[in-house]
């Protein structure tokens, strides 16, 4: 049985993807697409389900932080076919490693947002220790100690 191939207007692909039409031709034109795009009779852009799957590819990517130069060479290697696939993995380790660099990053950031919170639920709360020593904030109130401090105290 034959496959049956979809064809997607750049409207119905900026719906599914959540790109814009702008973005969808600046990928394009940015050669990021893995098969170029196809038109139509009336010169169109004409896309598939395949296009789509690259394409949420990658916008996971490009969220996690993969620069546009990074992702043209991916995109470059998947293009040329099999042969490359230690280039492709060496690609994708080192932006792994920069995700969980990013992540360590983001993780400390929350915890001192945890922390902040924290601090001012306290001193918002009637029935906190806090309130009672001082019926306001201080001009110092965002100087208290942080987490990393308090580990050590």
């Amino acid at each position: 049985m034959a496959e049956v191939t979809t064809s997607l207007s750049i409207g119905q692909v900026a719906e599914r993807t959540g790109l814009s039409v702008h973005a969808l031709r600046f990928y394009e034109h940015e050669g990021l697409f893995v098969n170029p795009v196809r038109r139509g009779p009336g010169g169109r852009r004409v896309y598939s389900q395949d296009d789509v799957d690259w394409l949420t590819v990658c916008i996971i990517l490009r969220a996690s932080g993969m620069s546009l130069p990074a992702l043209r060479r991916y995109a470059d290697l998947v293009r040329e076919g099999a042969g490359n696939e230690e280039e492709r993995l060496a690609l994708l380790r080192e932006h792994q490693a920069h995700v969980t660099t990013q992540i360590g990053r983001l993780t400390e950031c929350l915890d001192l947002v945890r922390f902040k919170v924290g601090v001012y639920e306290d001193l918002l709360d009637p029935d906190s220790p806090a309130v009672h020593q001082c019926h306001a904030p201080s001009p110092s109130a965002d100087k208290e100690q942080t987490p990393t401090t308090l580990v050590s105290s």
